[in-house]
Formats: structure tokens, sequence, C-alpha cells
């Protein structure tokens, strides 16, 4: 049963690594992966002498860890709320609603937030037009684009993430939360007391595994929001080796990046996973 997932990894994840070289070489299609010259570190020196390349890391980083600070203790919160509800019917209708927006597709999910934050047939401008007389570009103001960016990547994959820390409250032995009860304790000290600590290794694992993607923001969602009026701040490693990689030839620049990227997301879950060893709740 498990050699399919070892087929799996081997072939989609550490087959495709061989073709990390063509970070170090000057790649074409008529030579080939290995046929191609090689040029050692003359791509990476290429990408960061280049300002624009230090401007989308800079955006990569930002953006990223603006949806892992904000967006992380959220799946926590909605499964700390849903497993207080006991009323089954409300909790399982919350639980759908929730849940449904992952299963949506960001081409869905952005046609949606134009259709709630455009300038000239947005709802949110249509009333704002109503009571002030004037309207705003959510969209091509940096600050709130930002804001719907995060807000909407929550809004899609926090009920989904919930489910992890959902099936680790349903671990937590009971009688803990009676006995608090008879010693007087509220709703909320049962939580901070025993709801947090009996997930805290959970939590741990999934913030050590978020960190490994820092760098990676994902290529959908900000291809479906962005537009050249906030590209200061909206373009990003992904959308860039797409426009430069595959629109305009670029393998063995973008392969370079890819490459910076993915060195970057493993030092930061090694650190990571030393500072919680610090603390006994290392993932290794």
């Amino acid at each position: 049963m498990f050699i399919p997932v070892v087929a799996f990894y081997l072939i989609f994840k550490y087959a495709p690594m061989v073709g990390v070289i063509i970070a170090f070489k000057s790649y074409n299609f008529a030579d080939g992966i290995f046929g191609s010259p090689w040029v050692g570190m003359k791509n990476f020196q290429l990408l960061f002498s280049n300002p624009n390349s230090l401007l989308i890391i800079r955006n990569t980083l930002m953006l990223s860890l603006l949806s892992l600070i904000i967006g992380f203790p959220f799946p926590i919160m909605l499964a700390i709320l849903l497993n207080e509800v006991r009323r089954m019917w409300f909790k399982k209708t919350v639980q759908t609603l929730v849940f449904l927006p992952h299963f949506l597709s960001w081409v869905i999910v952005g046609g949606m937030v134009v259709t709630i934050f455009s300038q000239q047939s947005g709802v949110i401008n249509h009333l704002l037009e109503q009571w002030t007389g004037t309207t705003f570009a959510f969209l091509y103001n940096e600050l709130s684009w930002i804001s719907i960016y995060v807000g909407s990547g929550i809004w899609k994959e926090a009920g989904f993430s919930a489910i992890i820390y959902m099936s680790a409250l349903s671990t937590i032995d009971p009688s803990l939360y009676e006995a608090a009860s008879i010693d007087g304790a509220s709703k909320w000290k049962k939580i901070w007391h025993i709801s947090l600590p009996g997930i805290a290794p959970v939590i741990i694992l999934m913030l050590i595994l978020s960190m490994g993607r820092v760098m990676e923001v994902g290529f959908d969602q900000v291809y479906t929001l962005q537009n050249s009026v906030v590209a200061n701040v909206s373009e990003v490693i992904s959308t860039y080796i797409y426009s430069f990689g595959l629109q305009r030839g670029q393998f063995s620049l973008t392969s370079a990046m890819g490459l910076f990227e993915s060195v970057v997301g493993f030092i930061l879950v090694v650190l990571a996973n030393t500072i919680a060893r610090r603390f006994d709740r290392g993932l290794w």
C-alpha cells in the first residue's frame, strides 16, 4: 500500500530535481539539459544584480509572511469555535459553508473578488456611491490590494485547514473538560489550559511546514488578482517565472530563481524545527 506513495514522490518530486542543473547552464532546446554549456554562477549574478529581481523577492516575502502571520491563527480559532458548538445541525451547516471555498478555483474566486470590489461595477463601490457619492479603487490601490489578497486567501483556505485542528481537538480526553468544569473553569480557561495545549504539537507541526512555503506565493491567486497598477507589490516569483521563463524563454534565469526559492524554504524549515526542538516540539 505504501508503494504508490513512494512512486509518486520519486517520479514527481525527486526525478524533476535533475532539472536544477539548468540554473547553472545556458539552456537551449537544441542541446537539451545535459548538452547545454555550463555558465556556473552567472545566472545568479544576473539575477541578483537586477533591481527587479530584488523587488520580486521582497514582494514574495512580504505577501507570504503577511498571509502566514495573519492567516495562520484563523483555522485554529475556527476549529476551537466549531468544537464548542453543541447543536449538531448548526455545526454541520457552518462546517459546510466554511469548507466549500476550498473547492473553488482561484479563477472563480478572482471573479467573485472583482464582482465585489470593482470600481465600476463592484457591489461595495455601488453602495459607497449611494452613501457618499464617490467610489474607491480597491483593486488599484496597493494597500487595499494587499488586504484583499490576504483576506481572500484566508476566506478560501481557513475552513479546510481547520479540519486538521478539529481532528486534533477530538483526541483530547473529555474528562479533562469535565474536571475543569467541576473546578469552576470558564470556557476561556478551558480553551487556554486544555484545548490549546492539547493541539500544540499539531500547531507546531503545521507552522514548521508553513515556514517551508514562505517563498511560495501561489501563482493562481496572484495572477487572477494582480494588475499593472499594483505591479510594485503584486509581482512575485511565481509570476516572474511564468512571464520570463515560459513567455520569454529565459529558462536558466528563472530556474536560478526557483532554486533560490527552494533553498530559502529549506533553510527556514530547518531553522523553525531547530527552534521548536528547544521546546521539545520538533518535527525531527
